[in-house]
């Protein structure tokens, strides 16, 4: 009985030891107990360039010209075409409706007529994953607007199985690069940063897409595919139509072809015959009226591998799809790296956003900032100290490259608001304390859509000496005297 006593005191005496030894060392133990990598989706990855400019960035001084920009008043001309001026903004309220005039004269002019298209290229990461928050920036477009379909879609995708907007199953044996991974491809990437090949000689390579019950995307608008040039003469396509089985030849001519297969389809499975080293980017589907969104993300995407595109390729593909805004919405795959520091990210997408407008020239840039995102501090979760800086290096680009901007992290809350989503009841973002779910996707499309509204509104404000001709056919604003209204 006496040693079971010693034992118990023993055992009493270490305990109280330790947690006094805890209570000693825990004013100089890191605030940061738990790296952020345990706590993160395993959806999210770097991307090769991200790695370059990291290694870089630790051996440059980035002497930024504008370091004061913080407090800089950002003032505007007179639009060269409208003669429309916004007023003067202060850096922290920057949203830069100024530089995305194009696409508001464009929309005006689509509400007014109800003719014409509008289209939208949305880069984004895994937080536009399964075409997520995109799905509903696009519905809330087509609500407004007008159009039908759900536009660009690649050949396979590692979240196709998660997309609700349409039904999209593939052959395992396509040949795929992709910017993420891939500096220097065989063939250019598409606008999606990808290219595929079916070269696979010995079994069928196909792809099959089947529209939901989802509105405006219950059918599979003008199915179109989207393939390189080649000297392969023997390729071709074979897909079946009611019951008719229809064959049609792959000629690769240009630098970027396209094939039409019919004008609706509720459902298509198209095989791939002896299309050996033809480049083939995906298939588009849309009805040519009101607004379309291609979502363009890629887990694991900085935004920076959109540096390696072909600008010529990306202008051929800008002239088939005709774009009008091109959005960036990035920063899950930034944050963390060791860092708080983002003036390397700053410059390299500053060189970004000038290589996008050498590929769609006179096309309106969107940036959206990061959102929130929490890590553990001292047994509490709490925005993680990289969201700030990486939001403000985001904004300097923005207003740097003369783009709009939408501030993400403060539109759903700012510090401490990814906590409030993961404990909303129902829960509006993920545990791992970084993406949204499809109820918390949803509030953040309503959140992003909102912002470009209220910038239209404010457009149509400032361009009511403009009107539009009664002709149709007619695309140009002509100016109203303002003696004679």
């Amino acid at each position: 009985m006496e040693t079971n006593k010693n034992y118990f005191l023993q055992a009493f005496l270490l305990l109280i030891i330790s947690a006094g030894a805890f209570i000693a060392f825990k004013t100089i133990l890191p605030k940061k107990l738990m790296e952020q990598t345990k706590l993160e989706s395993k959806n999210v990855v770097i991307d090769s360039l991200l790695l370059d400019a990291l290694d870089e960035g630790k051996n440059e001084e980035f002497v930024d010209a504008n370091d004061t920009l913080i407090k800089k008043i950002i003032t505007y001309k007179p639009n060269p075409k409208l003669g429309i001026k916004y007023t003067s903004e202060k850096f922290d309220n920057y949203k830069g409706y100024q530089h995305i005039i194009p696409f508001y004269e464009k929309l005006q002019q689509l509400e007014a007529t109800k003719t014409g298209s509008i289209r939208i290229a949305y880069f984004g990461d895994s937080m536009n994953d399964g075409d997520m928050i995109v799905q509903d920036v696009r519905k809330l477009f087509q609500e407004q607007f007008g159009g039908q379909g759900v536009g660009f879609v690649n050949i396979t995708s590692e979240s196709a199985s998660s997309r609700a907007t349409i039904k999209h199953e593939f052959s395992s044996n396509w040949k795929t690069q992709s910017y993420l991974k891939t500096k220097s491809p065989t063939r250019s990437f598409g606008v999606n940063g990808h290219v595929f090949f079916a070269n696979d000689t010995l079994h069928p390579t196909w792809v099959k897409f089947k529209a939901n019950n989802y509105k405006h995307l219950t059918q599979l608008n003008n199915p179109t595919l989207f393939y390189g040039n080649s000297t392969n003469k023997e390729a071709m396509i074979s897909y079946v139509v009611g019951k008719d089985t229809i064959y049609k030849k792959l000629n690769g001519e240009n630098q970027l072809n396209t094939l039409k297969l019919a004008d609706n389809l509720k459902s298509v499975k198209v095989n791939f015959i002896n299309a050996e080293n033809v480049p083939i980017y995906g298939f588009n589907f849309d009805d040519g009226k009101g607004v379309h969104v291609d979502n363009f993300s890629n887990r694991g995407n900085s935004g920076l591998p959109i540096s390696i595109f072909n600008v010529g390729m990306m202008q051929e593909f800008n002239n088939k799809l005709d774009y009008d805004l091109v959005v960036l919405h990035y920063g899950t795959n930034v944050l963390n790296y060791g860092s708080y520091d983002y003036s390397w990210y700053e410059k390299r997408m500053t060189k970004v956003v000038a290589h996008i407008k050498q590929c769609f020239p006179g096309v309106a840039v969107l940036v959206i900032s990061t959102a929130d995102k929490s890590t553990k501090y001292d047994l509490e979760m709490k925005t993680d100290s990289a969201v700030v800086p990486l939001a403000m290096a985001q904004k300097k680009y923005a207003v740097k490259s003369e783009a709009g901007f939408v501030n993400l992290y403060t539109l759903m809350g700012g510090d401490g608001s990814m906590v409030k989503w993961v404990e909303a009841v129902p829960s509006k973002a993920n545990k791992d304390y970084t993406h949204f779910n499809y109820t918390g996707s949803k509030e953040i499309a309503k959140l992003i859509y909102k912002e470009i509204y209220e910038g239209f509104l404010l457009f149509k404000t400032l361009n009511k000496g403009y009107i539009v001709p009664k002709r149709k056919n007619d695309s140009v604003y002509t100016k109203i005297d303002s003696t004679n209204e």
